[in-house]
């Protein structure tokens, strides 16, 4: 497995072996040592998420507040996506930067995103399968949405002139009014 420290080096992405014939493909999609070891970490998994997604569907930015707070280990199954991850660690360096990667089916890379980041993407293609793994439980409570057209990110979504969003992504709170993290 190779990994790429992107802006933020906690982010990383990570691309597996993937061996191919004429008969397809196989890959290992989820080794705990290997993952442990690019990581530097021990991380557990409580939870696997799938969505199935049409094309300018946008789902984010999304997190949870402490003590449910997730990382996720994202990887698309079908098609591709305009992946977000926005740094809401008040101490960090990086505070408010985000950082954007593509993601897709044939390439087989992965995004892990450490607790205190939103995450949110774009289906850029007619449909997209994510799948991804959290280390921690869903909690509606703890749950948090910054929009994603806030003006002091500034993101530059990809096609965003027909997004399709969920009534709680519209519902999303400023960048300024979000709850953010004092640890990690």
């Amino acid at each position: 497995m190779k990994s790429t420290k992107l802006r933020f080096p906690e982010v990383l992405l990570l691309e597996p072996d993937i061996f191919k014939d004429e008969r397809g493909f196989f890959y290992e999609s989820f080794n705990q040592d290997k993952f442990d070891k690019v990581t530097g970490k021990k991380i557990s998994f409580v939870q696997d998420n799938y969505s199935k997604s049409k094309k300018n569907t946008l789902r984010g930015l999304h997190y949870q507040l402490s003590p449910m707070a997730q990382g996720k280990l994202v990887s698309v199954l079908q098609g591709e996506i305009f992946d977000v991850v926005v740094d809401l660690r008040k101490s960090s360096k990086t505070f408010g930067d985000f950082v954007c990667q593509e993601l897709n089916a044939l390439t087989k890379k992965q995004l892990w995103i450490p607790k205190g980041f939103a995450h949110g993407f774009l289906v850029t293609s007619d449909f997209a399968e994510v799948m991804y793994k959290t280390t921690n439980f869903y909690n509606s409570n703890l749950e948090r949405t910054i929009i994603w057209s806030d003006s002091d990110l500034s993101i530059n979504w990809p096609n965003h002139s027909d997004i399709l969003l969920s009534d709680k992504d519209k519902k999303g709170s400023s960048f300024l009014d979000a709850d953010f993290f004092s640890e990690f």
